[in-house]
């Protein structure tokens, strides 16, 4: 939090998250991120799809309720950032998730500009390659990858850690 402006992820802004490593197109770590992000803050979250891939059980373990999650399945890639303004000019709203693939400069500065005016956060979880990376107008980019978990006194699993990269952030030291 201290190497954001503020003090912590700002309200009222745009931020994107993605995830780094083999399994980068899935996002499960990411989406485990923003939920766990959106579990802190009151009110309802509108999550914004196009495939049926959320899964319920594991947002609830990030401490996101599923029962504070409207889904909002779009069928296309294209029409997520149009339902993710629809959903920012609502109020009561949390927060507004999109999961997309690309996104361009102009469309991100739209989300910014109206989570802005509603006050509400606004999360662009990007699923994408390094060399898909195009210019944003978030607040903040994060980058998200596995980090091997602290060993065990028995054979087993370890708790799930992860390394957590502050790529971008607009107006921070």
């Amino acid at each position: 939090d201290d190497y954001l402006p503020g003090g912590g992820l700002a309200l009222g802004a745009l931020h994107e998250v993605s995830e780094a490593g083999p399994a980068h197109e899935y996002a499960a770590m990411a989406t485990l991120f923003v939920a766990g992000v959106l579990a802190g803050l009151k009110g309802p979250v509108l999550w914004c799809v196009h495939s049926r891939d959320l899964f319920a059980p594991g947002i609830a373990a990030a401490g996101l309720h599923p029962d504070r999650v409207i889904y909002a399945e779009t069928f296309r890639d294209a029409d997520v950032l149009p339902v993710m303004e629809e959903g920012l000019r609502h109020k009561g709203l949390a927060g507004v998730v999109g999961e997309v693939v690309k996104v361009g400069l102009k469309s991100t500065r739209r989300l910014h500009l109206v989570a802005e005016k509603s006050g509400s956060v606004a999360l662009l979880l990007r699923r994408w390659r390094a060399s898909d990376l195009t210019g944003s107008a978030a607040m903040t980019r994060w980058r998200i990858a596995p980090h091997p978990s602290n060993g065990l006194p028995v054979p087993g699993v370890g708790r799930a850690r992860w390394q957590l990269d502050l790529v971008r952030v607009r107006g921070g030291e």
